[in-house]
């Protein structure tokens, strides 16, 4: 009888590849969603045009949803191979992309709200603009809030998650020393947002800049098979002590 065995190396590069692929894809939904509500509600007239627009707006929210549930996807596909080099941190990036994934679906309750209000609005005769105005401000801060809020959890998680990768070799260190940088400098940017200072998208590049690298090199090359397999022969020659 034949028997097919899955070959280890085989079975890492299809996760490195399914992992560099969910990368991009949470970031092409999450842009294509956040851009597709914005071009919507950050309009002065915005209380006007989101119900008319609303099939518009909740295509951005299902795509926004799509990145919570993909963002999920890479943590859980990754875990099997950081666990074999530190199970503590690869169950912590689990824990706070889940977290994270929690805030960004709770912040899509502000753009719903919008719907609502927007036709309240509409159908109120000579409405009062003020009431409405602050109401709609609050939805679309909360949105805000969630997404910086979101970033942090990121942040912190994923400086984790770089510090493994240059710990463990699994990518180039070029690579992970960029994650380091990148999400130190993402971490300090929601920070100050949520105090209120603006930093604009200056702080988001060398995040932003991983986020390209790193899943292109995921695809292309997958994880280092020799990080992989001198772990895996640590972990086997480990001899247990009888008492």
């Amino acid at each position: 009888m034949n028997s097919t065995k899955r070959s280890p190396h085989g079975t890492n590069k299809k996760t490195a590849r399914i992992v560099g692929a969910l990368f991009i894809f949470a970031t092409i939904t999450y842009m294509i969603g956040n851009g597709l509500i914005g071009s919507i509600v950050d309009a002065s007239d915005y209380l006007i045009n989101v119900y008319p627009n609303r099939a518009q707006v909740i295509t951005g929210i299902l795509l926004e949803l799509i990145n919570s549930a993909a963002v999920v996807g890479i943590a859980v596909m990754l875990f099997p191979i950081l666990k074999k080099h530190n199970e503590t941190i690869a169950l912590g990036y689990v824990g706070f992309r889940v977290i994270e994934s929690a805030i960004l679906v709770v912040g899509v309750i502000g753009p719903l709200l919008l719907i609502t209000l927007s036709q309240a609005y509409i159908k109120a005769d000579a409405p009062d603009a003020s009431y409405f105005q602050s109401l709609g401000t609050l939805a679309i801060d909360g949105h805000d809030v969630a997404f910086q809020m979101a970033m942090i959890v990121l942040s912190i998680g994923s400086l984790m998650f770089c510090y493994l990768l240059f710990q463990s070799k699994l990518t180039p260190k070029f690579i992970s020393v960029l994650g380091l940088i990148g999400y130190a400098s993402l971490l300090t940017s929601a920070l100050l947002e949520i105090f209120g200072t603006n930093t604009g998208m200056t702080l988001f590049l060398p995040g932003a800049l991983f986020e390209i690298i790193l899943p292109i090199w995921l695809i292309v090359k997958g994880f280092n098979s020799s990080a992989i397999d001198s772990q895996s022969t640590k972990t086997s020659t480990v001899v247990p002590k009888y008492t």
